[in-house]
């Protein structure tokens, strides 16, 4: 039977490429379509980057937002006993902080449903690295959801198939076809899920830099003001912060290696950059959700936090205290001169780990648990020839050579210093 369709693909992208602004119904139906598998996926593609190159207005990210959420169901938390708070994060480096961020702020009396994505490029995904933990699923059930979240506190999930079902067929082109940097497909893809979630506040966490999406400050801080738009006009609370990823966070990037170092900001300990940046986020997300009585460093000193942590992980099949994977094969890089370690690139990082098995090329591809970086030293260090700056680590010691040419100029020893590294830059909202 053939259903006779009010507009055609091929037009739409045509007036995108030729810089024309869609009009509602045309947005209206191309996402529809796309979801019924009436555009196809290279058609999709196309326009993917025709608004990657041309951009779009105001109108048309809050439109194709709208029928985003429109293509699948809305959640509704207002039945727990508890106020709501969500985090998202735009992707970066060794961006765990999602992992310690979640069982802290629950400790602090606030839900946190985090619906989290798998790895877009060169950026860890929250779900790949929680799968490193032996049992741990991340499929949870709306009933599931809601019922750990009133016994818990908080769940990390992927989200349903019934939520922006849209969104998650367009995450997973976007990740191969080189059109993840989009600002209004990044908006629209973070806003969709968030807002038909349901949270009553939101916090997002913007990251700028050459390990992020968003390379200058201009972009993230139009990123940043068109997310927070969406939310606010959507009735959530919304605030963002700009935070820097010129250099990754913490000291790994890769699953289960982030899972670790996760752990140890829970057991008290861990890099400052990320106990820093985890505390400001939870400290957003409290006072959104009308809790700013509260510091949540205390609910790290005092264990709190890990305690929820272990629950929460129990909770979805893992067991916390299970050992990790670990990577067959190791390759440790030298420092070459004695100097002051001027620079560690994020991207560089973060695409070396991508080669060595810790993302993904291709939809549905497995990625290694074991696999990543393990960095030693930080901007600013003091080293001698000899010293280890960095260990690969993979199960498949063919890949060594492409993450060693990834990492070719990222990582600088020199006479020099190094540039003052923010964590916060602004606060937006």
């Amino acid at each position: 039977m053939i259903i006779d369709e009010p507009f055609d693909a091929p037009a739409i992208i045509a007036a995108k490429r030729d810089r024309q602004a869609l009009q509602d119904d045309e947005i209206d139906w191309v996402v529809d379509a796309f979801t019924r598998d009436v555009v196809a996926p290279e058609q999709m593609s196309a326009l993917a980057m025709a608004i990657l190159l041309n951009g779009m207005d105001r109108r048309e990210i809050a439109r194709w937002t709208a029928a985003m959420i429109a293509s699948g169901e809305r959640m509704d938390f207002s039945g727990l006993s508890r106020p709501t708070a969500d985090k998202h994060s735009t992707g970066g480096v060794g961006d765990k902080i999602t992992l310690p961020l979640a069982p802290l702020v629950a400790a602090c009396g606030v839900a946190v449903p985090q619906l989290s994505g798998r790895g877009l490029g060169h950026t860890g995904g929250t779900l790949d690295k929680l799968e490193s933990i032996p049992g741990w699923r991340a499929d949870v059930s709306n009933e599931e959801m809601l019922a750990q979240l009133e016994d818990v506190g908080a769940v990390i999930c992927a989200a349903g198939a019934g939520l922006a079902p849209a969104d998650k067929k367009l995450y997973a082109l976007r990740d191969v076809t080189g059109t993840v940097e989009a600002i209004p497909l990044i908006a629209s893809s973070i806003m969709s899920k968030k807002i038909a979630e349901g949270t009553g506040a939101l916090v997002l966490d913007v990251k700028v830099g050459s390990g992020a999406f968003m390379k200058t400050e201009a972009d993230a801080r139009e990123l940043a003001e068109t997310m927070v738009a969406l939310g606010t006009d959507a009735g959530v609370r919304t605030v963002a912060l700009l935070t820097g990823m010129s250099v990754p966070l913490g000291l790994t990037a890769g699953n289960a290696l982030e899972v670790r170092e996760s752990i140890e900001v829970l057991a008290g300990g861990g890099p400052d950059d990320v106990v820093q940046l985890t505390l400001a986020l939870a400290r957003e997300m409290l006072a959104a959700a009308g809790r700013d009585d509260v510091d949540p460093a205390d609910a790290l000193a005092d264990g709190r936090a890990m305690d929820v942590w272990r629950r929460m992980i129990g909770a979805q099949g893992g067991d916390p205290d299970a050992a990790l994977p670990t990577a067959r094969e190791t390759h440790v890089v030298t420092a070459e001169t004695s100097g002051t370690v001027e620079q560690v690139e994020a991207m560089a990082v973060g695409l070396a780990a991508w080669r060595l098995g810790a993302g993904r090329s291709r939809p549905g591809e497995a990625v290694q648990a074991g696999a990543g970086v393990e960095l030693h030293v930080r901007p600013g260090d003091e080293v001698s020839a000899g010293d280890p700056l960095l260990t690969l680590h993979t199960d498949t010691p063919e890949r060594f050579g492409r993450a060693l040419a990834a990492l070719e100029g990222g990582l600088v020893v020199g006479t020099g210093s190094a540039p003052e590294q923010s964590v916060v830059i602004d606060r937006i909202g």
